[in-house]
Protein backbone atom coordinates (compact mmCIF):
# COMPACT_ATOMS: atom_id res chain seq x y z
CA UNK A 1 0.00 0.00 0.00
CA UNK A 2 2.74 2.44 1.02
CA UNK A 3 4.86 1.49 -2.01
CA UNK A 4 1.99 2.56 -4.29
CA UNK A 5 1.28 5.78 -2.38
CA UNK A 6 4.84 7.10 -2.09
CA UNK A 7 5.50 7.56 -5.85
CA UNK A 8 2.16 9.39 -6.12
CA UNK A 9 2.94 11.64 -3.14
CA UNK A 10 6.50 12.35 -4.31
CA UNK A 11 5.45 13.30 -7.84
CA UNK A 12 2.71 15.65 -6.56
CA UNK A 13 5.32 17.23 -4.27
CA UNK A 14 7.66 17.65 -7.24
CA UNK A 15 4.98 19.47 -9.25
CA UNK A 16 4.37 21.94 -6.41
CA UNK A 17 8.12 22.49 -6.23
CA UNK A 18 8.33 23.19 -9.97
CA UNK A 19 5.38 25.58 -9.72
CA UNK A 20 7.21 27.70 -7.17
CA UNK A 21 10.34 27.68 -9.33
CA UNK A 22 8.44 28.99 -12.35
CA UNK A 23 7.29 32.01 -10.37
CA UNK A 24 10.59 32.79 -8.60
CA UNK A 25 12.69 32.15 -11.72
CA UNK A 26 10.52 34.43 -13.85
CA UNK A 27 10.90 37.22 -11.29
CA UNK A 28 14.67 36.71 -11.10
CA UNK A 29 14.95 36.87 -14.89
CA UNK A 30 12.86 40.04 -14.97
CA UNK A 31 15.15 41.47 -12.27
CA UNK A 32 18.05 41.15 -14.71
CA UNK A 33 19.46 37.72 -13.86
CA UNK A 34 20.73 35.89 -16.95
CA UNK A 35 19.29 32.40 -17.64
CA UNK A 36 22.71 30.74 -17.94
CA UNK A 37 23.79 32.25 -14.61
CA UNK A 38 20.64 30.99 -12.89
CA UNK A 39 21.10 27.48 -14.31
CA UNK A 40 24.75 27.38 -13.20
CA UNK A 41 23.94 28.43 -9.63
CA UNK A 42 21.08 25.92 -9.61
CA UNK A 43 23.48 23.05 -10.37
CA UNK A 44 26.07 24.26 -7.85
CA UNK A 45 23.56 24.52 -4.98
CA UNK A 46 22.06 21.16 -5.91
CA UNK A 47 25.48 19.48 -5.86
CA UNK A 48 26.32 20.80 -2.38
CA UNK A 49 22.92 19.70 -1.01
CA UNK A 50 23.03 16.22 -2.58
CA UNK A 51 26.64 15.39 -1.68
CA UNK A 52 26.10 14.55 2.04
CA UNK A 53 22.78 12.84 1.29
CA UNK A 54 24.38 10.54 -1.29
CA UNK A 55 27.39 9.83 0.94
CA UNK A 56 25.46 8.84 4.06
CA UNK A 57 22.56 7.01 2.39
CA UNK A 58 24.08 5.21 -0.60
CA UNK A 59 27.87 5.44 -0.83
CA UNK A 60 28.67 2.29 1.19
CA UNK A 61 25.99 0.20 -0.52
CA UNK A 62 26.37 1.64 -4.03
CA UNK A 63 26.70 -0.61 -7.09
CA UNK A 64 30.03 -0.55 -8.88
CA UNK A 65 30.59 2.66 -10.86
CA UNK A 66 31.83 1.47 -14.26
CA UNK A 67 33.01 3.52 -17.21
CA UNK A 68 29.70 2.86 -18.96
CA UNK A 69 27.76 4.14 -15.91
CA UNK A 70 29.89 7.30 -15.89
CA UNK A 71 29.13 7.74 -19.60
CA UNK A 72 25.38 7.38 -18.95
CA UNK A 73 25.56 9.90 -16.09
CA UNK A 74 27.38 12.29 -18.45
CA UNK A 75 24.55 11.90 -20.97
CA UNK A 76 22.04 12.52 -18.16
CA UNK A 77 23.84 15.74 -17.23
CA UNK A 78 23.91 16.94 -20.84
CA UNK A 79 20.18 16.25 -21.35
CA UNK A 80 18.50 16.52 -17.93
CA UNK A 81 20.65 19.25 -16.40
CA UNK A 82 22.35 21.35 -19.08
CA UNK A 83 20.18 20.97 -22.19
CA UNK A 84 16.82 20.87 -20.45
CA UNK A 85 17.43 23.69 -17.99
CA UNK A 86 19.37 26.07 -20.23
CA UNK A 87 16.72 25.85 -22.95
CA UNK A 88 13.90 26.10 -20.42
CA UNK A 89 15.13 29.20 -18.60
CA UNK A 90 16.08 31.00 -21.81
CA UNK A 91 12.62 30.14 -23.19
CA UNK A 92 10.97 31.27 -19.95
CA UNK A 93 12.73 34.64 -20.21
CA UNK A 94 10.94 35.24 -23.54
CA UNK A 95 7.65 33.63 -22.52
CA UNK A 96 5.36 33.29 -19.48
CA UNK A 97 5.19 30.73 -16.65
CA UNK A 98 1.81 29.41 -17.85
CA UNK A 99 3.04 28.80 -21.42
CA UNK A 100 6.20 27.22 -20.03
CA UNK A 101 4.20 24.75 -17.94
CA UNK A 102 1.70 24.06 -20.72
CA UNK A 103 4.46 23.09 -23.14
CA UNK A 104 6.04 20.71 -20.64
CA UNK A 105 2.82 18.69 -20.98
CA UNK A 106 4.04 17.40 -24.33
CA UNK A 107 6.62 15.47 -22.29
CA UNK A 108 4.68 12.15 -22.23
CA UNK A 109 4.20 12.26 -26.01
CA UNK A 110 7.86 13.03 -26.65
CA UNK A 111 8.91 10.41 -24.09
CA UNK A 112 6.69 7.86 -25.82
CA UNK A 113 8.23 8.60 -29.23
CA UNK A 114 11.80 8.36 -27.90
CA UNK A 115 10.97 5.23 -25.91
CA UNK A 116 9.64 3.62 -29.10
CA UNK A 117 12.82 4.59 -30.96
CA UNK A 118 14.99 3.03 -28.24
CA UNK A 119 12.68 0.00 -27.89
CA UNK A 120 11.51 0.73 -24.36
CA UNK A 121 7.93 1.02 -25.66
CA UNK A 122 6.00 -0.60 -28.51
CA UNK A 123 3.33 1.10 -30.62
CA UNK A 124 0.91 -1.78 -31.28
CA UNK A 125 -1.02 0.29 -33.85
CA UNK A 126 -3.57 -2.50 -34.42
CA UNK A 127 -4.74 -2.37 -30.79
CA UNK A 128 -6.91 0.25 -29.10
CA UNK A 129 -4.11 0.97 -26.64
CA UNK A 130 -1.63 1.63 -29.44
CA UNK A 131 -4.10 3.82 -31.34
CA UNK A 132 -4.78 5.85 -28.16
CA UNK A 133 -1.05 6.44 -27.67
CA UNK A 134 -0.58 7.58 -31.26
CA UNK A 135 -3.69 9.81 -31.19
CA UNK A 136 -2.64 11.27 -27.83
CA UNK A 137 0.81 12.05 -29.17
CA UNK A 138 -0.70 13.85 -32.16
CA UNK A 139 -3.04 15.87 -29.90
CA UNK A 140 -0.14 16.88 -27.63
CA UNK A 141 1.95 18.07 -30.56
CA UNK A 142 -1.03 19.85 -32.17
CA UNK A 143 -1.92 21.58 -28.90
CA UNK A 144 1.69 22.69 -28.45
CA UNK A 145 1.75 24.16 -31.96
CA UNK A 146 -1.54 26.00 -31.39
CA UNK A 147 -0.40 27.34 -28.03
CA UNK A 148 2.92 28.50 -29.46
CA UNK A 149 1.83 30.22 -32.67
CA UNK A 150 -1.71 31.44 -31.99
CA UNK A 151 -2.86 33.84 -29.29
CA UNK A 152 -6.40 34.78 -30.25
CA UNK A 153 -8.61 36.97 -28.10
CA UNK A 154 -7.89 37.61 -24.45
CA UNK A 155 -10.23 35.73 -22.11
CA UNK A 156 -11.93 38.26 -19.79
CA UNK A 157 -10.97 37.02 -16.33
CA UNK A 158 -11.34 39.46 -13.40
CA UNK A 159 -8.24 40.50 -11.49
CA UNK A 160 -7.48 38.57 -8.32
CA UNK A 161 -6.95 41.69 -6.19
CA UNK A 162 -3.88 40.18 -4.48
CA UNK A 163 -1.23 40.98 -7.09
CA UNK A 164 2.33 40.98 -5.84
CA UNK A 165 3.50 44.59 -6.07
CA UNK A 166 7.15 43.66 -6.62
CA UNK A 167 6.17 41.32 -9.48
CA UNK A 168 4.07 44.03 -11.11
CA UNK A 169 6.97 46.48 -11.04
CA UNK A 170 9.36 43.95 -12.57
CA UNK A 171 6.88 43.06 -15.32
CA UNK A 172 6.32 46.71 -16.29
CA UNK A 173 10.06 47.40 -16.44
CA UNK A 174 10.75 44.45 -18.75
CA UNK A 175 7.53 44.22 -20.80
CA UNK A 176 9.07 45.76 -23.89
CA UNK A 177 12.39 43.88 -23.93
CA UNK A 178 11.74 40.30 -22.80
CA UNK A 179 8.78 39.18 -24.88
CA UNK A 180 9.02 36.87 -27.88
CA UNK A 181 6.41 34.16 -27.44
CA UNK A 182 7.26 32.26 -30.64
CA UNK A 183 10.99 32.00 -29.87
CA UNK A 184 10.25 31.28 -26.23
CA UNK A 185 7.83 28.48 -27.15
CA UNK A 186 10.31 26.86 -29.55
CA UNK A 187 13.02 26.87 -26.87
CA UNK A 188 10.60 25.47 -24.30
CA UNK A 189 9.64 22.61 -26.65
CA UNK A 190 13.33 21.89 -27.27
CA UNK A 191 13.77 21.79 -23.50
CA UNK A 192 11.01 19.20 -23.24
CA UNK A 193 12.67 17.01 -25.88
CA UNK A 194 15.91 17.17 -23.86
CA UNK A 195 13.98 16.29 -20.69
CA UNK A 196 12.37 13.29 -22.40
CA UNK A 197 15.81 12.11 -23.52
CA UNK A 198 16.95 12.27 -19.87
CA UNK A 199 13.98 10.14 -18.76
CA UNK A 200 14.78 7.48 -21.39
CA UNK A 201 18.48 7.41 -20.46
CA UNK A 202 17.71 7.46 -16.72
CA UNK A 203 15.32 4.53 -17.13
CA UNK A 204 18.03 2.47 -18.79
CA UNK A 205 20.71 3.49 -16.29
CA UNK A 206 18.59 2.80 -13.20
CA UNK A 207 18.41 -0.89 -14.15
CA UNK A 208 22.17 -1.30 -13.71
CA UNK A 209 22.79 1.50 -11.22
CA UNK A 210 19.81 1.79 -8.81
CA UNK A 211 21.31 4.59 -6.71
CA UNK A 212 19.25 7.74 -7.38
CA UNK A 213 21.05 9.98 -4.86
CA UNK A 214 24.54 9.24 -6.15
CA UNK A 215 23.49 9.51 -9.79
CA UNK A 216 21.72 12.83 -9.07
CA UNK A 217 24.80 14.19 -7.27
CA UNK A 218 27.16 13.23 -10.10
CA UNK A 219 24.72 14.57 -12.69
CA UNK A 220 24.41 17.94 -10.92
CA UNK A 221 28.20 18.13 -10.47
CA UNK A 222 28.84 17.54 -14.16
CA UNK A 223 25.99 19.93 -14.98
CA UNK A 224 27.67 22.61 -12.85
CA UNK A 225 30.83 22.32 -14.92
CA UNK A 226 28.97 22.28 -18.26
CA UNK A 227 26.64 25.18 -17.41
CA UNK A 228 29.48 27.12 -15.78
CA UNK A 229 31.64 26.92 -18.89
CA UNK A 230 28.75 27.97 -21.15
CA UNK A 231 27.78 30.75 -18.73
CA UNK A 232 31.31 32.14 -18.44
CA UNK A 233 31.65 32.27 -22.22
CA UNK A 234 28.28 34.03 -22.54
CA UNK A 235 28.38 36.28 -19.44
CA UNK A 236 31.86 37.58 -18.67
CA UNK A 237 30.85 40.60 -16.57
CA UNK A 238 31.24 40.03 -12.82
CA UNK A 239 28.02 41.93 -12.11
CA UNK A 240 26.02 39.31 -14.05
CA UNK A 241 27.04 36.67 -11.45
CA UNK A 242 26.09 38.78 -8.44
CA UNK A 243 23.57 37.34 -5.96
CA UNK A 244 23.18 40.62 -4.05
CA UNK A 245 19.54 40.90 -5.16
CA UNK A 246 17.29 38.92 -2.77
CA UNK A 247 15.11 37.53 -5.58
CA UNK A 248 18.22 36.27 -7.44
CA UNK A 249 19.55 34.51 -4.34
CA UNK A 250 16.16 33.03 -3.41
CA UNK A 251 15.52 31.84 -6.96
CA UNK A 252 18.96 30.19 -7.28
CA UNK A 253 18.76 28.42 -3.91
CA UNK A 254 15.16 27.34 -4.45
CA UNK A 255 15.85 26.01 -7.94
CA UNK A 256 18.96 24.13 -6.78
CA UNK A 257 17.63 22.63 -3.55
CA UNK A 258 13.99 21.96 -4.42
CA UNK A 259 13.92 21.55 -8.20
CA UNK A 260 17.26 19.82 -8.80
CA UNK A 261 18.38 18.04 -5.63
CA UNK A 262 14.95 17.04 -4.34
CA UNK A 263 13.03 16.79 -7.62
CA UNK A 264 15.63 14.76 -9.54
CA UNK A 265 16.10 12.35 -6.62
CA UNK A 266 12.36 11.77 -6.18
CA UNK A 267 11.78 11.50 -9.93
CA UNK A 268 14.65 9.02 -10.37
CA UNK A 269 13.28 6.94 -7.49
CA UNK A 270 9.76 7.03 -8.95
CA UNK A 271 11.07 6.00 -12.38
CA UNK A 272 12.66 2.93 -10.76
CA UNK A 273 9.38 2.02 -9.08
CA UNK A 274 6.79 2.92 -11.74
CA UNK A 275 8.54 3.49 -15.06
CA UNK A 276 9.15 6.53 -17.31
CA UNK A 277 5.56 7.29 -18.36
CA UNK A 278 4.21 7.27 -14.81
CA UNK A 279 6.16 10.39 -13.86
CA UNK A 280 4.55 12.27 -16.77
CA UNK A 281 0.96 11.89 -15.57
CA UNK A 282 1.36 14.69 -13.02
CA UNK A 283 2.37 17.46 -15.45
CA UNK A 284 -1.17 18.90 -15.88
CA UNK A 285 -1.20 19.53 -12.12
CA UNK A 286 1.78 21.84 -12.61
CA UNK A 287 -0.07 23.76 -15.34
CA UNK A 288 -3.09 24.32 -13.08
CA UNK A 289 -0.98 25.44 -10.10
CA UNK A 290 1.14 27.84 -12.13
CA UNK A 291 -1.83 29.26 -14.04
CA UNK A 292 -3.57 30.10 -10.75
CA UNK A 293 -0.42 31.57 -9.15
CA UNK A 294 0.47 33.56 -12.28
CA UNK A 295 -3.04 35.02 -12.46
CA UNK A 296 -3.20 35.76 -8.73
CA UNK A 297 0.33 37.06 -8.09
CA UNK A 298 1.72 38.18 -11.46
CA UNK A 299 -1.46 39.43 -13.14
CA UNK A 300 -0.86 37.17 -16.17
CA UNK A 301 -3.55 37.29 -18.87
CA UNK A 302 -5.02 34.18 -20.47
CA UNK A 303 -5.55 34.04 -24.25
CA UNK A 304 -7.87 31.80 -26.26
CA UNK A 305 -5.00 30.03 -28.05
CA UNK A 306 -3.28 29.25 -24.75
CA UNK A 307 -6.49 27.83 -23.26
CA UNK A 308 -7.42 25.65 -26.28
CA UNK A 309 -3.85 24.47 -26.76
CA UNK A 310 -3.57 23.54 -23.09
CA UNK A 311 -6.82 21.56 -23.22
CA UNK A 312 -5.64 19.64 -26.30
CA UNK A 313 -2.33 18.86 -24.61
CA UNK A 314 -4.04 17.56 -21.46
CA UNK A 315 -6.49 15.42 -23.50
CA UNK A 316 -3.60 14.04 -25.53
CA UNK A 317 -1.62 13.36 -22.37
CA UNK A 318 -4.37 11.27 -20.84
CA UNK A 319 -4.97 9.45 -24.12
CA UNK A 320 -1.33 8.35 -24.07
CA UNK A 321 -1.56 7.33 -20.42
CA UNK A 322 -4.88 5.51 -20.95
CA UNK A 323 -3.31 3.56 -23.77
CA UNK A 324 -0.31 2.70 -21.62
CA UNK A 325 -2.51 1.62 -18.71
CA UNK A 326 -4.64 -0.53 -21.03
CA UNK A 327 -1.49 -2.09 -22.46
CA UNK A 328 -0.16 -2.97 -19.00
CA UNK A 329 -3.47 -4.55 -17.95
CA UNK A 330 -3.57 -6.65 -21.12
CA UNK A 331 0.07 -7.63 -20.75
CA UNK A 332 -0.21 -8.95 -17.18
CA UNK A 333 -2.50 -11.94 -17.94
CA UNK A 334 -0.29 -12.88 -20.91
CA UNK A 335 2.85 -12.85 -18.79
CA UNK A 336 1.04 -14.75 -16.06
CA UNK A 337 -0.06 -17.40 -18.54
CA UNK A 338 3.47 -17.67 -19.93
CA UNK A 339 4.90 -18.11 -16.43
CA UNK A 340 2.29 -20.77 -15.64
CA UNK A 341 3.05 -22.62 -18.88
CA UNK A 342 6.76 -22.59 -18.13
CA UNK A 343 6.09 -23.97 -14.64
CA UNK A 344 3.90 -26.78 -16.00
CA UNK A 345 6.47 -27.66 -18.65
CA UNK A 346 9.18 -27.72 -15.99
CA UNK A 347 7.14 -30.15 -13.86
CA UNK A 348 6.46 -32.34 -16.93
CA UNK A 349 10.17 -32.47 -17.69
CA UNK A 350 10.93 -33.52 -14.13
CA UNK A 351 8.42 -36.36 -14.41
CA UNK A 352 9.89 -37.68 -17.66
CA UNK A 353 11.32 -41.21 -17.17
CA UNK A 354 15.05 -41.61 -17.62
CA UNK A 355 16.79 -44.28 -19.64
CA UNK A 356 16.21 -46.85 -16.86
CA UNK A 357 12.47 -46.10 -16.73
CA UNK A 358 12.66 -44.08 -13.47
CA UNK A 359 11.21 -40.64 -13.05
CA UNK A 360 13.95 -37.96 -12.87
CA UNK A 361 14.20 -36.13 -9.57
CA UNK A 362 16.21 -32.94 -10.03
CA UNK A 363 15.55 -31.68 -6.54
CA UNK A 364 18.10 -34.05 -4.92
Amino acid sequence: MLSDFLPFFFMVLVQFGYAGMNITAKLALEAGMKPLVLVTYRQIFATFVMLPVAYFLEWKTRPKITKFIVFQILLCSLTGATGNQVLYFVGLAYSTPTIGCALTNILPAVTFVLAVVFRQEFVGIKTRAGQAKVLGTALCVGGAMLLSFYNGEMIPIPNSGIHWGYANRMSKQNASTNSNLVLGSILLMASTVSWAAWIVIQTQMSKKFPAPYISTTLMCFLGSIECGLIGLISEQKLSAWSLSSPIRLISAIYAGVVCSALAFSLTSWSIQKKGPLYVSVFNPLLLIIVAILSWALLGEKLFLGTAIGSVLIVIGLYAVLWGKDKEIKLDKPIKGAEAKTKKVNSVDMEMQPDACGNAANRGT
